[in-house]
């Protein structure tokens, strides 16, 4: 039978007769009952990466807490299931110290950020000569990273030539240098400080960020109403930023909980534990005393602590976050 001119022309151009269906049309994602598919394709590398490097690996945490592992071998057999690591774990002082030290961390240095931030937010979005200077210095400790910062305080933290000891002596705050990584309470308030200066400027960025996006007109109002200063930040500054700083906080809390290379460059974890938190513990069960499943264990326990205490933060204030 003869072709058409129709046929004829899409043969032409598509080098195939028309008609006849293809694998690459029953991929056209433009059709509208197809177009679903294309956020399937566009989030399946995320979805893999996550997979990969995210759940597989707290799955193989998980079923190494329940075994007697000392070093993980993968070749080797699964060793008989057990539920020894959380008993010793529970019974253990060492574990219940470093939970101790990892909730005063959180709450000494979220609190500090919080209010540090906070203000610092609201100094910056003043108008003032210098402010661009201000906003980056306030920025500046966020963008350093973090292995420099820390080795940069533990000169400044120097008990024999530290620019802190000699400053505090100068000014009579005390009377011979302070040994700060050697005594508890000092290596704890120095961590403590580091982190502080590391983690506020978070707080203020975002703090920041709120206040620019509240409407001036809200405050024009409560001038004519008659607010002072003071009950335009209770009544419209704090409700407008909420939303934002309950994710800041909640996400200052989580880096508190599992940051490492602050606390282990300073101190170790020492002296006597006293800044020994969850994830130093883990670190020092898996790598330093090769009980790997004992550390999986803290890992896990860390995790499911770290997801109640958010689920509780965002179930208080479901409004707001």
């Amino acid at each position: 039978m003869a072709q058409t001119n129709s046929e004829r022309t899409t043969e032409t151009f598509s080098g195939r007769p028309q008609g006849k269906s293809t694998w690459f049309a029953s991929l056209d994602l433009a059709r509208p009952s197809r177009r679903h598919w294309l956020g399937y394709m566009l989030l399946a590398p995320a979805v893999l990466l996550m997979i990969a490097f995210v759940a597989y690996p707290l799955f193989v945490s998980l079923d190494i807490s329940f075994q007697n592992v000392g070093i993980v071998r993968f070749d080797q057999p699964r060793k008989p299931f057990t539920t020894a690591n959380y008993e010793k774990l529970f019974t253990s002082p060492d574990f219940w110290n470093a939970v101790w030290v990892t909730v005063k961390l959180v709450v000494v240095v979220t609190t500090s950020c919080f209010v540090l931030g906070l203000g610092t937010a609201l100094l910056v979005n003043n108008h003032f000569k210098g402010r661009p200077l201000a906003r980056l210095l306030v920025a500046l400790p966020w963008a350093i990273p973090e292995i420099i910062a820390v080795v940069i305080f533990a000169w400044l933290f120097d008990s024999s030539f530290g620019l802190i000891n000699w400053l505090m002596i100068k000014l009579g705050l005390i009377g011979s240098p302070i040994n700060w990584f050697s005594t508890p309470g000092a290596a704890f308030s120095a961590v403590s400080v580091v982190m502080i200066w590391k983690g506020y400027p978070f707080v203020s960025i975002m703090a920041l960020a709120g206040l620019q996006s509240i409407p001036e007109d809200y405050y024009n109002a409560a001038k004519v109403d008659g607010a002072n200063v003071w009950q335009r930040f209770i009544y419209i500054t704090i409700p407008s930023l909420m939303p934002i700083l309950g994710v800041s906080m909640i996400l200052s809390m989580l880096w508190v909980f599992r940051d490492f290379s602050i606390i282990y460059t300073l101190t170790g974890g020492g002296p006597l534990g006293s800044t020994e938190t969850l994830s130093i513990m883990t670190y020092e069960e898996a790598f330093g005393f090769f009980r790997m499943g004992y550390a999986s264990a803290v890992g896990i326990i860390t995790l499911v602590i770290c997801v109640v205490v958010s689920r509780l933060m965002l179930h208080r204030a479901p409004e707001n976050l």
